[in-house]
């Protein structure tokens, strides 16, 4: 043994008594593996897919595991919807698996039906190998640019070192802030190659940040303007169930003893046996629901948007002075159809804890022989009985099965 040598073992040895437990160097293994390993990570149970050359290498990965379930469909279309009615089911995000060009465009259609209505998803894509990108490849599309309108975002990882951070992002953008669908676009050529396999416990990204807590001077304001109300309205929306604030909004009606609404996709976050309940608001909505939507002089929305087959034409909604509270988790939704007057941004769940402890300290209120005589022309509307139907008719009704 030359002096070189011996002088590096013996600097050697002095490192590792310095070091016992040197950290140990992250597993190497395919972007295949990476991105099943990181779906176990985030808790995944199902993932529906149908397989396509682009993700071969990843149904490879996936049929050597047992921690999630693969469930094989017949067309990508039903794969996004059936991940679709997981996460609504659950509240957890669904995941689809789909193929490179037209298993992209045949999943467009669920894509955008959770985008519109706020269903937290992952789907992930395969794609034509980087290299080929913008060649007109066998199955390749524009990926990213067909599916951008109908995502809160989208990823294409181009190199395999990436893919443990970007699908930290997908789950972490798809179920905080006002929840929707995020795509990964994966090339082939990036699931084969090989990499470190690092997955962050902690994320930080300086360029999303939803509000979560609303206003406190808002809040103030709004609680003044219920206070106050002769004729007040509580209209909530789907966000009451995507934000699981359906106890604390029952807590806070409950509390006011306001009349309440839900849209069509509200509907069960406000018991439809309470009294207070006055039925689907809307074109299919009841009449006495639509009546004091018109009528009301304080309207608080709660994860609601004010949509076409709830107002219909902007021109003609609130034709009465009223006053607006519009609480919602997005504020790109609030003043878009309607102009309010008290917007309140944050989480529902939060905002209406925060809403109902101001109350309990508020004291009694001065509006309840107004409040009451607003009850009265409410059950006046209500005596129009507009579900009502001929129960003795020969001829099984829609309504006498449902």
């Amino acid at each position: 043994m030359n002096t070189s040598s011996a002088e590096f073992l013996a600097s050697k040895a002095k490192q590792d008594t310095m070091n016992p437990n040197p950290v140990a160097s992250p597993p190497e293994m395919i972007g295949a593996e990476m991105l099943v390993k990181a779906l176990h990570k985030e808790g995944v149970e199902f993932v529906w897919g149908y397989p396509g050359g682009s993700v071969l290498f990843i149904y490879d990965e996936i049929f050597k595991q047992d921690k999630f379930e693969h469930i094989l469909v017949r067309h990508e279309q039903a794969a996004v919807h059936a991940a679709d009615g997981y996460a609504r089911a659950t509240g957890k995000v669904g995941v689809a698996l789909v193929t490179s060009g037209p298993g992209v465009t045949n999943a467009v259609t669920g894509i955008a039906t959770a985008y519109t209505d706020s269903i937290p998803m992952v789907i992930i894509s395969g794609n034509v190998p980087t290299y080929a990108i913008g060649e007109d490849a066998f199955q390749e599309a524009d990926t990213v640019g067909i599916t951008r309108p109908v995502v809160k975002h989208n990823f294409l990882v181009k190199d395999v070192k990436d893919l443990p951070l970007v699908i930290k992002k997908a789950f972490h953008i798809a179920q905080t802030g006002r929840p929707g669908p995020v795509l990964i676009d994966i090339p082939k050529d990036v699931s084969a190659a090989k990499g470190p396999f690092v997955y962050p416990e902690v994320l930080e990204m300086r360029s999303y940040n939803p509000v979560v807590k609303g206003h406190s001077g808002q809040i103030r304001k709004a609680i003044s303007l219920l206070q106050e109300a002769e004729r007040p309205y509580i209209y909530t929306g789907g966000g009451i169930i995507l934000a699981d604030a359906a106890p604390e909004l029952k807590e806070f009606a409950d509390l006011l003893g306001y009349p309440v609404t839900n849209t069509l996709m509200g509907l069960g976050g406000f018991p439809g046996t309470s009294p207070q309940f006055v039925g689907m608001l809307g074109m299919h909505g009841t009449y006495e629901a639509n009546m004091a939507m018109q009528h009301c002089d304080v309207l608080i929305a709660i994860g609601a948007r004010f949509d076409d087959r709830v107002i219909g034409n902007t021109a003609h909604f609130a034709s009465h002075p009223r006053k607006i509270i519009h609480i919602d988790i997005d504020p790109s939704v609030i003043s878009k159809r309607v102009r309010v007057d008290v917007p309140i941004v944050g989480n529902l769940k939060e905002v209406l804890q925060e809403m109902t402890a101001q109350l309990k300290l508020a004291g009694p209120r001065k509006n309840g022989e107004k409040v009451a005589a607003w009850w009265e022309q409410i059950n006046e509307w209500r005596k129009k009985d507009c579900l009502k139907y001929d129960e003795a008719s020969q001829i099984v009704k829609p309504q006498y099965v449902v």
